[in-house]
């Protein structure tokens, strides 16, 4: 068994056994769950604040990757800052040992983005990669979870063909320049003849500068010119 697997398979137990000893509380407020609630009470999910951005043309997202690339749509669900509730959320999934809130807040979205059609077309989910390096330290890939999430809302299956061919630095404290340096020919398409002509959803947490969806982007269409790329995050910077 893989040092990843032990790790997730650990992280699993000892989320069963917190939850016997401590009852689960709301990771933003504090408040005690109710039955079958996970990290985040109704109250507090439902005043995250969402951005519209899919009913909307060209939308902020959409222009910074206008001109760089051909997509269909792109949308970030929630606003994002670094103080905020979701904030929380998010460092709690990447860091913290809880990747299970990525699942959770990918039905959120998925549920939500259902009804006004924006999956229509699309036949794959597929979450930005992680290098092997990496998700063997954290033990998983929280995009991923996120991209179970939405499948299990819209029953589109998840592709795990993107992969990371290099490590990277974190982007956090990087300029603009030196983020799309950092991604450069960072991912690899594997089957290529998959997704010409199919409607590939790229997935990742939080969109800033764009460069990272960007790298991604155009390694599925540089492998696949036919694929039909739209994109998908939890949350997006103003």
């Amino acid at each position: 068994m893989g040092c990843g697997k032990i790790l997730r398979g650990l992280r699993m137990v000892s989320e069963e056994v917190a939850e016997l000893f401590f009852p689960s509380v709301c990771h933003i407020c504090g408040v005690r769950l109710a039955p079958g609630e996970r990290f985040a009470c109704p109250a507090c999910l439902s005043a995250l604040p969402r951005t519209s951005y899919h009913s909307r043309p060209l939308n902020p997202m959409e222009q910074r990757f206008a001109g760089l690339f051909p997509f269909e749509r792109a949308t970030g669900h929630f606003f994002y800052s670094r103080d905020s509730a979701l904030s929380e959320l998010i460092q709690d999934m990447k860091y913290r040992g809880f990747p299970e809130i990525g699942k959770t807040l990918g039905r959120l979205v998925g549920s939500e983005l259902w009804p006004v059609s924006f999956f229509d077309s699309i036949d794959f989910i597929m979450p930005v990669p992680m290098h092997i390096s990496k998700k063997r330290r954290r033990g998983y890939n929280q995009t991923e979870m996120i991209a179970v999430g939405l499948s299990e809302v819209t029953g589109i299956p998840v592709s795990n063909d993107l992969r990371a061919v290099r490590p990277h630095k974190t982007q956090t404290a990087l300029s603009l320049a030196e983020r799309r340096a950092n991604t450069s020919s960072l991912f690899r398409l594997r089957d290529p003849s998959t997704y010409d002509g199919r409607g590939v959803l790229v997935v990742d947490d939080v969109c800033t500068t764009g460069s990272t969806l960007t790298a991604a982007a155009e390694a599925v269409l540089q492998a696949a010119p036919g694929a039909r790329v739209s994109m998908l995050t939890l949350a997006v910077t103003f």
